[in-house]
């Protein structure tokens, strides 16, 4: 995991791309940020070289790769593996069978995205710092 690597986020909302980007902004994140409106654009850019992200923030309801299509690529393919990058799926509703299916590829996080500001920022707050705190084998 590279802890100063890019947050990823794959949201096809652009007001929700906005709310993301003013909290990484108020949390003076200083990671680069890069959006991506649908999964199959984002799979592409994780599958480049040079792509080591830190962390995915990702919505399951996306045109053309669903979220839970993409965690599925990304867990299976060797190289992202290796990568240790930590998947969490941000999205309107929770049902069981979405948290099932989210943690059956090994997602490290299924959230309901709240109705406050304050309560996302502090959500993504957590989320960040525990991430910064966790080991993982490419610290090694």
């Amino acid at each position: 995991m590279n802890k100063n690597g890019e947050i990823i986020v794959i949201e096809d909302d652009l007001d929700d791309q906005e709310l993301f980007s003013e909290i990484f902004k108020a949390l003076n994140v200083t990671n680069p940020i890069s959006f991506f409106e649908n999964g199959e654009i984002a799979l592409d850019y994780l599958m480049q070289p040079g792509a080591d992200p830190f962390i995915i923030f990702s919505d399951i309801n996306l045109p053309k790769l669903n979220g839970f299509q993409l965690r599925e690529r990304v867990f299976v393919n060797k190289e992202l593996c290796k990568k240790c990058i930590p998947y969490i799926f941000f999205t309107t509703s929770a049902s069981k069978e979405d948290v099932t299916n989210a943690y059956a590829f090994s997602a490290q996080g299924f959230f309901k995205k709240p109705g406050s500001y304050r309560e996302l920022e502090e959500i993504i707050k957590v989320i960040l710092d525990y991430w910064k705190k966790c080991y993982s084998p490419s610290d090694f």
